[in-house]
């Protein structure tokens, strides 16, 4: 793919501060199934953000929360039998009442079981597939996984399979990784900026699909939202490292620039 079949976003272009500033505005009710490991961090975030965040997780109750959220983010980051069923219902509530939602393959490809969860969820039909380039690629049937968490390929090795995946599923597919890259099949964009210490704090990576999940609240375009909440966050990420000592500093950072980011 040459630059000029690319588009480019960064902050602060018009659609991204527009959409934030509907965050903010509309404070929407985001519904976030997510791993044991980043919860309290996510939550953060999106409060940072604007958003409402929502962490409701329990079987009997994920099907009517998930109908009346303005996203759902379904991370199977430390998946379980229990957690299994949860999301499941919470992804076909989703599905049946029209709320956006948003499918997070935490280490898809290097473990059966989630692979074959994840695999499962694509027929609820994901409104965006966010992960790295490891899970994307095995997500989209290539052999072989990351490293744990950790992607062991760059965001655009996985960008021809990221569009076929779109293509098959519908979804928007965005790839996290030095430069984004979200695709809706036809269009691609790249979102450059963010930060290495991006990647040694742990949730960061998992708390970007919760803030898409929250920008497709305010802005039905899944392409444009998965967009503006990418810019939005390397932006924050890239101003935290200028600030940081190290990754303690830096995790506080980062959530005081998306508390006050601005145009």
């Amino acid at each position: 793919m040459t630059t000029a079949e690319l588009t480019q976003k960064t902050w602060p272009s018009p659609e991204v501060v527009s959409d934030l500033a509907e965050v903010r505005k509309h404070a929407p009710l985001t519904h976030v199934l997510t791993n044991i490991v980043v919860t309290n961090w996510t939550a953060n975030v999106l409060l940072a953000a604007g958003a409402s965040p929502a962490m409701v997780i329990a079987e009997e109750e994920v099907s009517d929360f998930a109908a009346i959220a303005g996203g759902v983010l379904i991370n199977v980051g430390t998946i379980n039998s229990f957690d299994a069923k949860a999301i499941k219902k919470a992804a076909i509530a989703a599905q049946k009442a029209g709320t956006p939602w948003v499918l997070d393959p935490v280490a898809v490809g290097a473990l059966s079981y989630r692979t074959e969860i994840a695999k499962d969820l694509l027929q609820h039909k994901p409104t965006v597939i966010r992960g790295n380039a490891s899970e994307i690629l095995a997500l989209a049937g290539a052999v072989g996984g990351g490293k744990g968490v950790d992607s062991t390929a760059v965001s655009s090795d996985a960008l021809p399979l990221a569009k076929e995946l779109a293509q098959n599923t519908g979804a928007v597919v965005a790839i996290s990784g030095e430069v984004d890259y979200i695709t809706d099949g036809k269009e691609t964009v790249a979102v450059p900026g963010g930060h290495i210490l991006m990647t040694k704090v742990t949730g960061v990576g998992c708390s970007l699909g919760a803030l898409i999940a929250s920008f497709l609240g305010v802005q039905k375009d899944a392409l444009r939202a998965a967009v503006s909440a990418s810019a939005v966050f390397a932006i924050a990420g890239s101003r935290a490292a200028e600030r940081s000592s190290g990754t303690g500093s830096f995790a506080v950072a980062f959530l005081d620039e998306l508390s006050t980011i601005s145009a």
